[in-house]
């Protein structure tokens, strides 16, 4: 007979074993017990500093109604039409994305005529109605003039953060529309100066308020844009029925010099500049031919961008 001294070595060997089969089981299955907490995540500090904020801007005392979130009201106030997504998914969400793709597309296909200007006003009052849209949960007992003010201030809102300093970037760094004989060209501002070559298109500054031709001639500041005729340390000859570089001929332009010449100097291009001429007084053509050569040497300093030939299916420069 086993005394109880052999039951319990014989168990505590049992136990023993069990504990060991399962724990290598857990082991093997990746399983973790729920005994000791996670790891903290390497985004896990975000969430503190975030809330940290929110508790410091006294966020956490307002209390939204269950069908507005934070969230929801970022997203809406980023991106044009889904405020009304989120509200109204059903009925009115898809042709409001819908809507604000179309008027967005038109925008950049129209770039620089007066429907581009329509059909950002209409993204902008899309926007907004749609943002109130979702926020209205919010103002079920308020009066019509709080509503008024609220989607005033959703206006002005989207319209100073968003809409004008996106369109004040895409001027400076991307494009920029100018008109030429009544078409407008589309500038591509991201173009390096160093890729430029004769006979390319290059937009430039004019600079304002300085007198050329003795006093007799005054240039208003704002952008010219025409071909590259010759480029730096290229030589340009005038006369009575021609212009050449390097002994090249071309025929003559609007009040360009019957004699003389130059050189082009270096870090310039040789643009001749197509600009409007309003004339007060008696003005000799000589006069007017010399501040047109003046102008004509453009500095790498005054560049602003090339056009593009097309701007989709438009052709903007002929070959």
């Amino acid at each position: 007979m086993e005394s109880w001294s052999d039951w319990s070595s014989i168990f505590q060997h049992s136990n023993d074993s069990f504990i060991h089969v399962f724990m290598t089981k857990a082991e093997s299955t990746g399983t973790v017990s729920s005994y000791y907490p996670p790891r903290a995540r390497w985004y896990s500090r975000v969430f503190y500093w975030g809330g940290a904020l929110r508790r410091r801007l006294a966020l956490d005392r307002v209390q939204l109604p269950r069908e507005v979130t934070l969230g929801g009201l970022v997203a809406g106030f980023l991106v044009p039409g889904l405020a009304v997504q989120l509200r109204d998914p059903e009925r009115w969400g898809k042709p409001a994305l819908a809507s604000c793709a179309f008027l967005l597309l038109s925008f950049f296909v129209w770039f620089g005529y007066p429907a581009a200007n329509i059909a950002f006003g209409l993204l902008l009052a899309i926007h907004t109605i749609g943002l109130v849209y979702y926020c209205r949960p919010l103002f079920r007992e308020e009066p019509l003039q709080a509503r008024l003010w609220f989607t005033l201030l959703t206006l002005l809102g989207l319209g100073l953060l968003i809409y004008l300093p996106v369109r004040n970037v895409i001027l400076r760094h991307w494009l920029v529309p100018l008109r030429l004989n009544g078409q407008v060209m589309v500038v591509q501002r991201q173009f390096p100066a160093e890729a430029i070559q004769r006979g390319d298109w290059i937009a430039y500054r004019l600079h304002g308020n300085e007198e050329w031709g003795e006093g007799a001639v005054y240039v208003r500041s704002g952008l010219g844009l025409g071909p590259v005729l010759a480029m730096a340390g290229d030589r340009v000859e005038f006369s009575t029925n021609a212009f050449t570089v390097n002994g090249r001929p071309n025929s003559l332009l609007p009040h360009m010099p019957t004699s003389g010449g130059l050189t082009v100097p270096e870090n310039n291009w040789f643009v001749w500049p197509n600009v409007g001429i309003s004339g007060h007084g008696n003005v000799s053509e000589d006069r007017i031919s010399s501040a047109m050569l003046q102008m004509a040497n453009v500095k790498r300093t005054q560049f602003v961008g090339k056009p593009y030939k097309r701007w989709l299916w438009r052709r903007q420069i002929s070959p």
